[in-house]
């Protein structure tokens, strides 16, 4: 062995979530090239050779639990990738509720564990966590399915921002009692990625910071450009790192706090700001 085996998989059992297209079709390539066991849970059909697949809806309690019983364990490297756009009927439940309810079950179980680590794809839409604090602590202590979903319904936060703000609490508010368990918990921040999902809505998700990468001489990020960060996250050669919500855009949110780029910082400082909180 070298010590830089700390960056491969060789002998793990990972789990991508979402992992049929996109950012999770990257990770699943990249930790499978890396040596590990890979299963996929995903919506749609997934077409990479040499993976076990199982259909999931993260919008369903019900298929959430029977996909956990069916990945059994052991799972020593969680990516939870699944996530839908504005319109999506159960946004609330696909981008975060279900993710949550998926990791309980899989340490419940036993099946995820000590020397385990997750892995979170959210947003630079998500930026603003830490000025939301209080309104996303308040969403995060509801901890079971039904509960949060409705509480999601009845606060009108059913929408693709919130769910990133709730992902980057969680990360953060979890970091220590997983870290007790013997588990790390991870995200990247990616700014526009070059992703079916991104097309879908390229007016929006592909048009943000295009004068940026226009002016730098660079493209949206590829999938796998996003996927590399997050397999190193959740590798042994990141230890010694929990509780971070990684920014992977390029330079764009950095080049606004700095005014470096100054057509960034407005939006920047929008997107860190407080649009949720009413204390």
């Amino acid at each position: 062995m070298s010590l830089f085996d700390a960056f491969g998989y060789q002998g793990k059992r990972v789990l991508v979530v979402g992992g049929a297209t996109g950012m999770g079709a990257g990770v699943a390539a990249v930790t499978k090239d890396a040596g590990a066991d890979v299963v996929v849970m995903d919506r749609a059909d997934v077409d990479l050779e040499g993976v076990t697949f199982i259909r999931v809806d993260m919008s369903d309690k019900a298929s959430i639990d029977a996909a956990v019983d069916e990945c059994g364990g052991p799972i020593h490297a969680l990516f939870s990738c699944a996530g839908v756009a504005d319109g999506t009927p159960g946004i609330e439940r696909i981008n975060f509720i279900g993710h949550r309810h998926m990791i309980d079950r899989l340490i419940a179980g036993g099946y995820l564990g000590r020397g385990g680590a997750i892995g979170f794809i959210s947003s630079a839409a998500g930026l603003g966590w830490e000025a939301n604090l209080p309104t996303v602590k308040q969403f995060l202590a509801i901890p079971d399915f039904e509960g949060a979903t409705k509480w999601a319904v009845e606060n009108n936060k059913c929408d693709y921002m919130f769910s990133k703000l709730a992902i980057n609490g969680y990360v953060a508010s979890n970091a220590f009692p997983l870290l007790k368990q013997g588990i790390r918990i991870n995200a990247i921040l990616p700014g526009p990625t070059n992703t079916p999902l991104a097309r879908a809505n390229a007016e929006m998700w592909l048009g943000f910071g295009s004068d940026y990468r226009e002016e730098a001489g660079i493209e949206a990020s590829t999938p796998l450009e996003q996927a590399y960060p997050l397999v190193f996250l959740c590798s042994d050669a990141a230890s010694g790192i929990t509780g971070i919500t990684l920014v992977t855009d390029a330079g764009y949110v950095a080049s606004g706090v700095t005014e470096s780029f100054p057509a960034a910082t407005p939006v920047v400082g929008f997107l860190r700001a407080s649009m949720y909180d009413t204390d």
